[in-house]
């Protein structure tokens, strides 16, 4: 644990934040298995040795570190949780942790994870073809080819099942017409997983090539938050496909629900990795800020805001290592899984105000690690879901009512 800093006349110490610091004050994690404690441990070196030294000049440049994707393949971190032929089994919780440690590095870093495995990779391994699996999952799995998943449109953001892009049966396939946005890896990747209405009017699944005609993308500048992950607006026109493009298990938007739901409960994990950052991040600068000839760490307030901190932070650790454990054994429902995203971002952003606010002035520099994360916990917040969305599905499993328009 880093010591308080004297400082040296008027020029500032150099403050030590990213030490990692163990908030399981319950033993929530106590019981985590060797194997899956691994993929943590993994994860964290990666963050330690790799992200950190980096990651604020490439936030704050807006870079997309393609070198630091093929990393997450081949230190096997892209998976989040789905079985590859070639790879060793990774269970939900080992997922889940990897998704915390990555947070607690960085926000950008964790949603390539969550677009690649969660949303992409996810996508294939439920409603692909066998064909397709074999083509896609390996090299996704690897980190030498990226891969999008474009449901959100410009005009239809939560209400995702309004979605109007349109897959019209033409010439022993299909033609792709539409809009895009908000799609990570969307400009950058090789293949997109494109959700259209059919002929029939119902939700199905494309494999579109990013290389294909009429496939354009632009990324999405001039964002404040997760910074290190490009998204793109994409506009599919007339892309032509064959019809083996289509994925077979995916003719519904339940099945694209399915996908959603899975990986709600990950964001979740994310934002407590979030979370977890900024409470280490308050705990160092208070042991080592001077004020007023003593640290902040020796003042009443700063230790209840901290003990505040770590309450919540605990809350949500048991909440969802709870929802994880009913996850692995099949039972945790829609609604369930929307309680861990809702509860998980606003703790998390409640972390982010505190913490940034206790940093006074040094709060709102990129070096001292809590003003990325208070701005990338914006973008959890919104996406997989909004929270206006999760507590409607949350109100109408309590109800019985449905509150949607």
């Amino acid at each position: 644990m880093p010591k308080s800093i004297s400082p040296q006349g008027t020029a500032e110490p150099e403050y030590e934040l990213w030490e990692p610091i163990d908030p399981d004050v319950t033993g929530v994690f106590r019981d985590v298995s060797a194997e899956d404690r691994a993929y943590w441990e993994r994860a964290r070196a990666f963050v330690q040795d790799e992200v950190r030294p980096v990651i604020a000049g490439i936030w704050e440049r807006a870079e997309y570190p393609l070198d630091l994707a093929r990393r997450l393949g081949e230190l096997d971190l892209l998976r989040d949780g789905l079985d590859v032929p070639g790879f060793p089994e990774q269970s939900l919780l080992a997922a889940s942790l990897t998704t915390m440690e990555l947070s607690r590095g960085d926000g950008s870093i964790a949603t390539i994870v969550g677009v690649q495995g969660g949303l992409a990779m996810r996508s294939i391994a439920y409603c692909g073809s066998e064909e397709q699996k074999d083509r896609w999952l390996e090299p996704l799995a690897r980190g030498t080819e990226l891969g999008a998943f474009a449901l959100t449109e410009p005009t239809h953001g939560s209400d995702s099942v309004s979605l109007e892009t349109r897959a019209e049966s033409s010439d022993g396939g299909y033609r792709i017409t539409g809009h895009k946005k908000w799609i990570g890896s969307g400009s950058v990747g090789h293949v997109s997983v494109v959700w259209a209405r059919g002929d029939d009017g119902k939700v199905q699944g494309f494999l579109v090539p990013q290389d294909s005609a009429g496939y354009r993308a632009r990324t999405i500048e001039q964002k404040v938050s997760l910074r290190a992950i490009w998204q793109a607006h994409i506009e599919l026109d007339g892309v032509q496909l064959p019809a083996s493009a289509r994925m077979p298990g995916a003719n519904s938007f339940a099945d694209t629900s399915r996908v959603l739901q899975a990986t709600r409960l990950g964001v979740a994990w994310g934002a407590l990795g979030h979370a977890t950052a900024v409470y280490e991040t308050a705990v160092h600068y208070a042991q080592q800020r001077v004020q007023f000839g003593r640290p902040l760490a020796a003042s009443q307030i700063v230790q209840a805001r901290l003990a505040e901190m770590l309450s919540a932070l605990t809350s949500l650790q048991t909440l969802l290592m709870q929802l994880t454990r009913a996850e692995e054994r099949g039972e945790l429902s829609g609604p369930g899984a929307s309680l861990g995203k809702f509860t998980a971002t606003r703790t998390a952003r409640d972390l982010a105000r505190n913490a940034r606010d206790l940093l006074g002035g040094n709060g709102i520099l990129l070096e001292n690690r809590v003003a990325r994360h208070f701005a990338d916990v914006e973008a959890l917040h919104t996406y997989e879901g909004t929270e206006t969305v999760q507590a409607l599905i949350i109100g109408r499993d309590i109800t019985g009512v449905s509150a949607f328009a």
